[in-house]
């Protein structure tokens, strides 16, 4: 299974790709991690890297892509792999094609999950973090039995500046400009799988593993 999971800020694809992982022993491959291991590991991709960032400057995709060449043919991915946040856009699910055509391993699958906006909302804007013991809750679907205090040890509980609602619809604002038109691109490749991401974990999971045929 060679799997792109795709899903807005706050769909709870990162859930549904720890299960993945766990139930097919294959690793999650996203570009933020591999790209600081190789700044740490000083790869010459690494090194080109860190030069760029040093300097304030966004890593060009094809440094990126180079990266994420480098690690799909790592012996862990043979049995596959499920890439997150990457790609970005159709252009950078375009270049990722030509790697993986070239590699003889195209991807097998791009799952959605699927939530409506008003609810991602809801999910992002309504978070909030105990300032001791950094403790979550959501004041609409876990609310702490107190307001404002947490439930664990009595810290009090605070909005992380992004998960305010200006900064948050930005982020779905960027999302659907970007990364929405992939469903169209995938879709059109006939791979595209999609699921309801609402409720209970478990329940999506197992809804997840039948699209899957897992």
């Amino acid at each position: 299974m060679r799997l792109v999971l795709l899903g807005a800020p706050g769909a709870g694809k990162g859930t549904q790709a720890k299960k993945l992982i766990e139930k097919h022993s294959i690793p999650q491959i996203s570009t933020g991690d591999i790209l600081r291991k190789a700044v740490a590991d000083g790869t010459p991709l690494g090194k080109e890297a860190k030069v760029i960032m040093d300097s304030g400057g966004l890593v060009s995709d094809k440094i990126v892509l180079g990266l994420v060449q480098e690690r799909l043919k790592q012996d862990d991915c043979k049995k596959g792999y499920i890439l997150d946040g990457f790609p970005r856009n159709t252009a950078q699910a375009e270049a990722l094609d030509k790697i993986l055509s070239g590699m003889g391993a195209p991807l097998t699958v791009a799952l959605s999950v699927d939530v409506d906006k008003d609810v991602l909302m809801k999910r992002l804007t309504g978070r909030r973090t105990c300032k001791s013991c950094q403790q979550m809750y959501n004041i609409y679907f876990s609310a702490p039995k107190k307001e404002g205090v947490c439930d664990k040890c009595g810290g009090a509980l605070f909005q992380r500046d992004d998960d305010k609602e200006e900064t948050i619809k930005k982020r779905l604002d960027v999302y659907d400009t970007q990364t929405a038109p992939l469903f169209d691109y995938y879709g059109k490749k006939g791979i595209l799988k999609s699921v309801k991401g609402t409720g209970s974990i478990d329940d999506i999971f197992n809804e997840v593993c039948k699209i899957l045929g897992s």
